[in-house]
C-alpha cells in the first residue's frame, strides 16, 4: 500500500480539525467569564510566579488576504495613537490586581503589524512595560517583523526596550504566490531586514512559511525554502494555509479555484519537510523546525516542549496575560478573551475595567483533557501513569478516554504497557487523533484543514 493510499485511509485528506492551542478551542468560548473573575484569577496567581505578556497590536497598512488575525486597515496612525493610550492603561488596570512579586519573563508583541508604530511609540511602550512588573533576568522579549513594515530606526527602538527575538512572516518568496495572496514581500527585502536585525544583536530569528496557498507548486515551494534557508532562521513555523472564509471575510480574495488539492498539500509540505530535515534542523512538533542549538530543539529534547496561542512554545510561565483588543489571557483557572471591537475594547479600558469578553473556566476534566492532548501534540505520547498521578484519577479511566483513538486510527495508534504512542505518519495526524480526546462538540466545516 502506499503512503498516500494509507493516509487516505486514515481519513487525514479529508479531515478538519483544531490545531490545538487551546483546550477547549476558543470557538467554545462562552460570555460565562467576565472581568471580575478575570481581575479574581490575576489576583489569585502564586507569589514570584513567572507570567507571559502577550500585547495584541490589530494595525495593519495594508491587509493580506490569507490572514485570519484580528487586524484592521490604517493609511495614518490617527487611530493607533489612542489605541496604545488603551494598551497603556490595560497595563495599569491589570497590575493593580496581580501579586507585586510576579516577575515578566515572555513579553511577545504580535498583530496586525506591530512593527508600523514609531520609534518613539516604542520608547513610551517599553516605558509603560518597565512601570509594570520586573522582568526575569532571561527574559524572552519577541516581536512579529513585517520586513515591508519596518527600518533601522524602529529595529534600534525595539532593542533598546528589550527585543531579544522576531519572527518574520515570509508565507512564500514567489512572485505569483505573492500576488494571488495580497503580499507582496521581496526576497531582497526580506534579507535587508534580516542583516539589520542581526547587526543589532537579535540572537533569535524565527520565520513562518505556509503550504497549500494559491499557484503554490512543488517547484515554488522548493525555491522558497531554499530562500529562506540561505538567511539561515534559527527556527521556522512551516504552517499549512488555513482556508475559512466564513471565519476570516478577506479570504474571498484569494482564488479558490487555484487553491492546491489535499494529496497537492501533501506534497507541497514534504517538499518543504525534506529540505529543513536535509538542512539540518530538528522537526519539533508538527509543523516546528528548529536548529539543534536552539532552546526550542533542548526542549524537544528534554521533554518541556509546550503549546499555546502561539503554537510551540518553551514558555514555562504559570499565565500569559492578553493584553489588546481579541487578546487572549490563559490563568490556571481558564481562558479569557477581549473584545475583539476595537472600540469596545476603548470604551471597557476607559471605563476603568478589564475589556474580557468572553473565556472559559476550567473543569477538572478540561484541565486532564488539556494535558493530554497537549502531550500528544508536542509529543506524540501518553504516559498514563504519569497523568493519571499529576491529576488524581485511576489510569482506567484513561484507558476509557483512549479507546475511540484506538478504534478510529487502529495500528496507526498502539497502547503498550500503559503508554499510548502515534507510531504512524504522528505529525500528519496529531490533531486527528487529539480530536478523539476532544469532549466538545465537532461543528461542520467549522475548522481548517487537518493537513
Amino acid at each position: 500500500m502506499t503512503n498516500l493510499a494509507r493516509l487516505h485511509e486514515l481519513g487525514l485528506f479529508d479531515a478538519r480539525a483544531p490545531r490545538y492551542t487551546s483546550y477547549p478551542p476558543a470557538n467554545h468560548f462562552t460570555n460565562t467569564v467576565g472581568g471580575a473573575d478575570v481581575a479574581a484569577w490575576q489576583a489569585a496567581l502564586p507569589a514570584g510566579a513567572r507570567v507571559s505578556l502577550y500585547l495584541h497590536v490589530p494595525f495593519c497598512r495594508r491587509l493580506c488576504w490569507f490572514c485570519a488575525c484580528r487586524t484592521q486597515g490604517t493609511a495614518t496612525d490617527r487611530p493607533i495613537i489612542p489605541y496604545l493610550s488603551y494598551l497603556h492603561e490595560e497595563l495599569r488596570l491589570v497590575a493593580q490586581s496581580l501579586p507585586a512579586d510576579v516577575v515578566v519573563s515572555h513579553i511577545h508583541l504580535g498583530g496586525g503589524t506591530p512593527t508600523l508604530l514609531s520609534p518613539e511609540m516604542f520608547a513610551e511602550l517599553g516605558a509603560a512595560l518597565a512601570a509594570f512588573r520586573p522582568v526575569a533576568e532571561d527574559l524572552q522579549f519577541s516581536v512579529e517583523i513585517d520586513p515591508t513594515e519596518v527600518d533601522a530606526p524602529r529595529i534600534a527602538a525595539l532593542r533598546g526596550i528589550g527585543m531579544n527575538r522576531v519572527s518574520i512572516g515570509v508565507q512564500d518568496f514567489d512572485p505569483v504566490v505573492q500576488e494571488a495572496i495580497g503580499r507582496i514581500q521581496s526576497y531582497e527585502t526580506t534579507r535587508e531586514v534580516v542583516e539589520i536585525l542581526r547587526a543589532h544583536g537579535i540572537g533569535s530569528i524565527n520565520m513562518d512559511l505556509l503550504y497549500g496557498l494559491p499557484h503554490q507548486n512543488v517547484a515554488r515551494i522548493a525555491d522558497s525554502v531554499d530562500k529562506l534557508l540561505s538567511l539561515s532562521p534559527d527556527r521556522v513555523a512551516l504552517y499549512g494555509y488555513a482556508h475559512v472564509p466564513w471565519v476570516a471575510k478577506r479570504q474571498v480574495l484569494i482564488p479558490e479555484e487555484a487553491l492546491p488539492g489535499a494529496e497537492e498539500r501533501y506534497d507541497l509540505f514534504e517538499t518543504a519537510r525534506t529540505r529543513f530535515l536535509r538542512a539540518g534542523y530538528r522537526e519539533i512538533g508538527i509543523d516546528h523546525f528548529a536548529r539543534e542549538g536552539d532552546s526550542m530543539a533542548a526542549a524537544d529534547r528534554d521533554g518541556t516542549l509546550r503549546r499555546d496561542f502561539q503554537g510551540y512554545t518553551v514558555d514555562d510561565s504559570v499565565a500569559l496575560v492578553g493584553l489588546g483588543a481579541s487578546a487572549i489571557s490563559r490563568y490556571p483557572q481558564g481562558y479569557a478573551q477581549n473584545n475583539p471591537s476595537s472600540s469596545l475594547y476603548a470604551t471597557a479600558i476607559e471605563a476603568g475595567r478589564l475589556a474580557t469578553l468572553r473565556g472559559h473556566a476550567f473543569s477538572d476534566d478540561d484541565r486532564l483533557r488539556s494535558r493530554m492532548i497537549e502531550d500528544l501534540m508536542c509529543r506524540f505520547t501518553l504516559d498514563l501513569p504519569r497523568i493519571a498521578a499529576a491529576h488524581g484519577v485511576e489510569v482506567a479511566r484513561l484507558r476509557v478516554m483512549v479507546a475511540p483513538a484506538l478504534a478510529a486510527f487502529g495500528d496507526a495508534v498502539r497502547l503498550r504497557d500503559d503508554r499510548l504512542e502515534i507510531v504512524e505518519s504522528p505529525r500528519l495526524i496529531a490533531r486527528m487523533v487529539a480530536q478523539e480526546l476532544d469532549a466538545y462538540g465537532r461543528p461542520e466545516g467549522h475548522h481548517s484543514r487537518a493537513l
